[in-house]
């Protein structure tokens, strides 16, 4: 039940780690030594390709420390308090970058060829292999510093961005509180564990739960206000220094994504915020209060009594995935058995969900933390569904073996969606399937109408600081309760734990991921329904999955009838959402 990283290396103490960062640097200086001197590859078809084939095989093969990074990344994640670990992980970080500086002089001469060799290069038949990639660094280039500039922000980006968000999220998970359970027993827990406890159906265990996840989020709130401060700070330098005029360009540009095609999908959702305040309002009445407190809004309206055992939960998951491909099972049933999920909570364990991977020869790992409820059987299948779109994408070669954010959320929502369906066959009780959809109307009202909330909160909370130089926690948690009202309604409270909401959120650190969210899931439903108009659409929706960094996502929906960019599109989500 815990990450086997024997996949990776044996300890460690494991003397490959240290021979593998050995190859990896001598790889790459070797590709430096080959190319920073050689101009030809600015110029000419052919030998662009070659300089580009032996990038490829750069990456697939060895990256930028990329497998010892990885192992020690995977290490840290179950024994965050490691400060031996830290410090191992601090000197290759240092290691990378210093090779990441040394190789991105290839990538930034590359971007700033004239327009007229621009497009002889993206045409080129023989490049056609590469021919997204060479689009989205040309469409970058007028954003992309010079080299020396490139290093100072690369070179700092622990020291004013890694280490203050790190701080914040390690010294959380250090901390524990004592709560009293719907057994009235007094039980201590990790800062990680209490969200599972602010959503009991019983009122006075979630209040008390609620109280103190509140001592601690106000304890740390005055050193959230200087992290904030110092990465919004970072951000606007970098952005004012690159010649980028909306705080949320570089979020667009490294998806891939219009940024009409956002400003369309944010502006369907807000203009139908009344949407969710009239569910809240609906949900509020449904567990008999006037008004419910911000940490009460995915509380269910009854009881779910089902225990779902891991053993239980994964054996649905791959029921239902291999009736909708058996590959789909094929992988599912590998990360189990090769110990690719790490599935329970524990002291020093990083909280939440996600899957990562990072190479198409390496494994993909999954975190989970289970504890038996409907909602881990869907997190299984959602962050499995992560799973198998990063390993159908290893189809592509390095430049496109990832795959958008803009992309990400489609195939986990999906699954997501018919394995609930699964789990409600099974339920005759015609109270409890209710309760059922209600928890899934919670989550869907959530990822859509909340995440929106969050992306018009960033925005407004980039904007205010570039206007004012420095943002009090007071002020930060009066923007957040702005927005979180906004979509909320005053069916929910305006308490502690709305103005400390925004202190424990990740997403906020990585800026304006949060819409994918929406976005995700809106394509994921319209996915679902053709699905089950035809089973023979399972077919392009693998494409979609296989389709990884090829093209842009726009270009991706497209080939499947699908134009993101006609507000019309999101439009009918949220008329199934009603």
């Amino acid at each position: 039940m815990n990450w086997n990283l024997k996949l990776l290396y044996k300890g460690l103490d494991d003397p490959q780690i240290e021979k593998d960062i050995e190859l990896s640097t001598q790889a790459v200086n070797t590709f430096i030594s080959n190319w920073k001197g050689n101009k030809e590859y600015l110029k000419n078809i052919s030998t662009l390709k070659k300089a580009l084939d032996e990038n490829d095989q750069l990456f697939t093969k060895y990256g930028i420390l990329t497998k010892p990074g990885y192992y020690l990344h995977l290490k840290k994640e179950t024994d965050l308090n490691n400060t031996k670990l830290k410090a191992r992980i601090k000197k290759v970080t240092q290691k990378r970058i210093k090779l990441r500086n040394d190789l991105q002089f290839f990538f930034i001469d590359l971007s700033k060829i004239p327009k007229a060799q621009q497009k002889v290069f993206v045409n080129a038949i023989e490049l056609k292999e590469y021919k997204h990639y060479l689009e989205t660094l040309f469409a970058k280039a007028k954003y992309i510093l010079t080299d020396k500039e490139q290093k100072v922000f690369n070179l700092t980006a622990s020291t004013s961005f890694g280490n203050w968000t790190r701080m914040i999220k390690e010294l959380l998970s250090k901390q524990s509180v004592t709560i009293v359970d719907e057994e009235q027993k007094r039980k201590k827990v990790s800062y990680n564990e209490i969200p599972q406890y602010l959503h009991s159906t019983d009122k006075d265990v979630r209040d008390n739960a609620s109280k103190e996840f509140n001592k601690i989020n106000k304890k740390y709130i005055e050193i959230a206000e200087y992290e904030m401060n110092s990465i919004l700070e970072r951000k606007q330098i970098q952005d004012e220094y690159r010649g980028k005029k909306r705080v949320d360009l570089s979020r667009h540009l490294g998806d891939d994504m219009d940024s009409e095609v956002v400003d369309a999908l944010i502006e369907v959702v807000t203009n139908n915020f009344d949407i969710s305040k009239a569910y809240y309002k609906k949900k509020a009445k449904l567990l008999g209060q006037k008004i419910l407190g911000y940490h009460e809004r995915n509380v269910p309206i009854g009881e779910i009594d089902t225990k779902y055992d891991f053993d239980t939960s994964i054996s649905l998951v791959k029921k239902v995935f291999g009736n909708l491909d058996p590959e789909f099972k094929e992988i599912v049933e590998k990360f189990e058995k090769n110990g690719q999920y790490d599935v329970f909570p524990k002291t020093n364990k990083s909280g939440g969900a996600y899957c990562i991977s990072t190479n198409k020869h390496l494994p993909t790992y999954i975190l989970l933390n289970h504890n038996g409820k409907l909602n881990n059987v869907l997190t299984i299948a959602h962050e499995s569904g992560h799973g198998i779109h990063s390993e159908l994408v290893k189809e592509q070669n390095s430049f496109n073996d990832g795959y958008s954010t803009a992309l990400a959320e489609v195939a986990s929502t999906f699954f997501e969606d018919f394995v609930l369906e699964e789990v409600l066959k099974g339920v005759k009780d015609e109270e409890l399937k209710e309760v059922i959809l209600m928890e899934r109307m919670d989550s869907d009202v959530s990822t859509i109408f909340r995440q929106v909330a969050f992306y018009n909160f960033e925005k407004d909370l980039h904007t205010t600081f570039r206007k004012k130089g420095y943002l009090s926690h007071s002020e930060i948690s009066d923007i957040f309760v702005k927005h979180m009202t906004s979509y909320l309604g005053d069916s929910v409270d305006v308490d502690d734990s709305m103005r400390y909401g925004w202190l424990y959120i990740s997403h906020f650190r990585r800026f304006f991921y949060v819409y994918t969210y929406a976005s995700g899931l809106l394509i994921s439903k319209y996915l679902q329904s053709k699905v089950r108009e035809d089973t023979h659409f399972i077919e392009k929706f693998k494409d979609l999955l296989k389709a990884g960094s090829s093209k842009s996502p726009k270009d991706i929906f497209m080939d499947m009838g699908i134009d993101i960019s006609e507000k019309e599109f999101w439009e009918k989500g949220i008329k199934n959402i009603s």
